[in-house]
Formats: C-alpha cells, structure tokens, sequence
C-alpha cells in the first residue's frame, strides 16, 4: 500500500480528456490505480459468477445485495483508499456518485459517443479530496440479463424487492453501465 500512496500521490495533475483519459498521468500511480480497480472487479466478477453458476441470474442478485458493498468496503480498508462502483443510473443508491464522478460519467459518455471504446475510458485527476481515479464500466453480454433491456419479469420482481429505487436497467452490451472509483486520501 505505500508504493500505491507514493505512485498515486506523485500524480499532479487532472486528465481526463484524450484517447485514454489518462496517458500524461504518472505512470506508477496510473498503474497503482488501474491494478486496484482490476482487483476490485475480479472479486465482484468471482463471486458473481459462482452465483450466477449456482443460482442463476436471481442467485446472481442476491449474491450482489449482500456481497458487493462488504467487498468494496474490505478491499478499500485494506488499500487505505475508497474504492466502489457508482453510476449515473444506480441500482443501490449507496452507490451514488459525487460531484466529480458525476462529471467524469457524463465526459465518459461524451468520449463513447465520440467512437472511444467503453473499455478505454478512464480519469485522473488530483484535487482536495485526494487523488481520484476512475475507470469505466462496459456493459457485458453476461450481464443483461440483470441489467439489459429485456430482464425477465420474476427477476425484475427479484430485483425491484431488494432494490426498490432500481434504475440500473435498459443497457445495451458496449455501452456505458458505471464506473470503478478510487479515492486514495492525502497523507
């Protein structure tokens, strides 16, 4: 974690715009960040797909209801830094972005739009808060059937009981769904 404080801290500048969002970051800290995001997608994608092997897309469900944000908030103490999810359309409300990850979301779009693969999209950027990083989230085949336009109505049910604001529905493989966030404090 001190070699991800030291990359991370070195990064003196924002950088959100260009092919990747991120290339006249420092290269340490873009790697530091880029490899925690990784980690924090990998564990969501296991045990994800255990459920989803398990109980199917339902399993898959409620394996995120209760697993997602224990996660999220082990991984982000053990890193010393904040690291989640958010997005412009939630489907847990705990999720919902900030200010600048609202901003970041909206210049993800605008770069998608603009013929940027959604796997490419990323930000950086220093500011009083710490370092921030983000790095968006293509929508996947394997997740429409939670997340896609036609999600079947006893899963939609499922859904709608455990997250009653739900708006994390209607996405198309390839397009924007969210992001991986990281915000590592100031020393």
């Amino acid at each position: 974690m001190d070699a991800m404080r030291r990359a991370l801290a070195g990064c003196a500048l924002a950088l959100c715009l260009g092919t990747t969002g991120a290339e006249a970051a420092d290269p340490a800290a873009l790697a530091e960040a880029r490899g925690a995001t990784l980690r924090l997608q990998q564990e969501l994608q296991g045990a994800l797909k255990a459920a989803m092997a398990e109980g199917g897309p339902a399993g898959a469900v409620e394996a995120c209801h209760l697993q997602a944000l224990p996660l999220t908030e082990s991984l982000s103490e053990e890193l010393g830094a904040e690291i989640g999810r958010t997005a412009l359309r939630l489907r847990n409300p705990a999720n919902a972005p900030d200010a600048w990850e609202v901003d970041q979301l909206h210049r993800f779009e605008e770069r998608l739009a603009a013929g940027e693969p959604a796997a490419d999209l990323e930000a950086m950027a220093e500011g009083p808060g710490g370092l921030r990083y983000m790095k968006a989230i293509p929508m996947q085949e394997a997740c429409a059937a939670c997340h896609g336009p036609d999600v079947a109505p006893a899963l939609r049910a499922k859904i709608e009981a455990l997250y009653p604001q739900d708006r994390a529905t209607g996405f198309s493989p390839g397009t924007l769904r969210g992001a991986f966030t990281l915000t590592l404090p100031r020393p």
